[in-house]
Parts: structure tokens; sequence; C-alpha cells
């Protein structure tokens, strides 16, 4: 099966990483819904995806810098569109509350810096509601997956990369991850690579394709699924095929 993932939640049709975003991903019938964590300034792991909330809220700072009660007070939908004015950032309480209810499953990105007080908060909450199971649990940041082995060893890890390089393999091993997931041209340019992977038991899901007219090299290319933001429409794609 090719996974249908929700980069950010159905992020083409809802403000990315928000309540709306998850729910249209899973009506659209995402296999898994990607999102990013990050952890306020008092310890409350919150969803957005960029070091500050300027791109996508009406307000400025560093995530870490400000307080959950001063990110629940900003307006992070009407940069999107005015349907959308008065949308907040979600924890991630609410967001496990969302997604526990629906089919599918949970690719929860820890973005760095994260202490391991703070993975193991975060691994708390996705345990709280029997979400183990049905999570892959990703980072950018080698130490950071280091510590969600250490808290949940049974987690399923995935290696996000901003490149294949000649250490790949080799720590996708040292990791035990489930996935590795770099982006599209890597997938489409070094086969040596994926074949590598695929003989040490390791999925490969690139970020993020989303033209219609690339999907079909990436499965030819082995993939076991495709982050996009057009998760509804590869819904459709996959079913026609």
């Amino acid at each position: 099966m090719l996974h249908r993932v929700a980069h950010r939640g159905y992020s083409t049709v809802a403000p990315e990483n928000t309540l709306p975003a998850f729910a249209a991903a899973l009506r659209a019938g995402a296999t898994l819904v990607e999102f990013d964590v990050r952890v306020t300034r008092d310890g409350v792991p919150v969803v957005i995806h960029d070091r500050t909330v300027n791109r996508t809220t009406n307000g400025s700072g560093r995530v870490w810098d400000l307080t959950a009660d001063e990110i629940a007070t900003l307006d992070a939908g009407s940069w999107f569109g005015a349907g959308f004015t008065g949308l907040r950032v979600p924890t991630l309480s609410e967001t496990l509350d969302l997604l526990a209810a629906g089919p599918a499953e949970l690719l929860v990105e820890i973005k760095p810096p994260a202490t391991l007080d703070e993975v193991k908060s975060i691994v708390a909450q996705l345990a709280h509601r029997d979400l183990l199971d049905r999570s892959v649990v990703q980072s950018f940041d080698a130490d950071v997956l280091r510590k969600v082995r250490d808290v949940a060893p049974d987690v399923r890890r995935g290696l996000l990369l901003f490149r294949f390089d000649a250490e790949t393999v080799e720590l996708s091993r040292e990791l035990g991850v489930t996935y590795c997931n770099p982006p599209v041209a890597d997938v489409l340019h070094d086969a040596e690579t994926m074949a590598a992977l695929r003989a040490a038991g390791v999925g490969v899901m690139p970020w993020t394709p989303n033209d219609m007219a690339g999907w079909r090299p990436l499965v030819d290319a082995g993939v076991a699924g495709l982050i996009t933001d057009l998760v509804g429409e590869l819904t459709g794609w996959v079913n026609a095929a």
C-alpha cells in the first residue's frame, strides 16, 4: 500500500497544522497525518512548524520564548483566508484528541531543539491516548530520535533528511528507523541509496511532491508513501490506478 501522507494536514484547503486541516485530511483519505510539534516556554507542546509564530499567525517571536497562553491568543488562520480568521494554534493535546477518533496513523515530527523532558512529555501524550502503535515519530535531528528511542523503544521512528549522503544507510540502521524521508530529488536520482535502504528494511517517504505528474516516477522508484499537501488528490489518484 502506498501511504497517503497529509503534510501538516490537508494544507491546501485549510491552514497548515490546524484542526480544520487535520479534519480535512481524515475526510480526504489520508493514511498518515503529518504534523510538527514544538514546546512553549512553559512546557506545553503545540503544533506549529516554524521556529517563530511570525509566518502563520498575527504574532511574532520564537515559540520557546512564548507561553502557551500567549500563543493561544494568536490568530493562526487569517493569513490563509478570511474564512479562517480567529483560528488558533492547536495544542498537541487537542490535535491528538481529534486524530485519535479517526482511522489514520500519525506522523509526528518533533522539531529541535527538544530536551529529554520535552520528548518525554510528547511521547506521554501519545501513550495516554493509546496512540503509540498508531504513530511514527520523526525528526531531522538524530539526537531527538535517540531520545525517542530511549523513552519509547517500541515506537516507530522516522529520520528526516535534507539529502541522502554516505552516512544515510548506516545512520538509519543505528537509529533503528522504520522510515527515512528525504526530498523528492534524492529519491529520483539516487537509486543506490534507495536500494540499500530497502535492503535494510527501511521505507522511504519523500517530501513534498505536490506535482501530480511526478507521483508515478516516485512510485516506480519504490517509495513507501508520499508526504504531500495534496492528499485528497493523491487519494483519488491511487484509487484510479
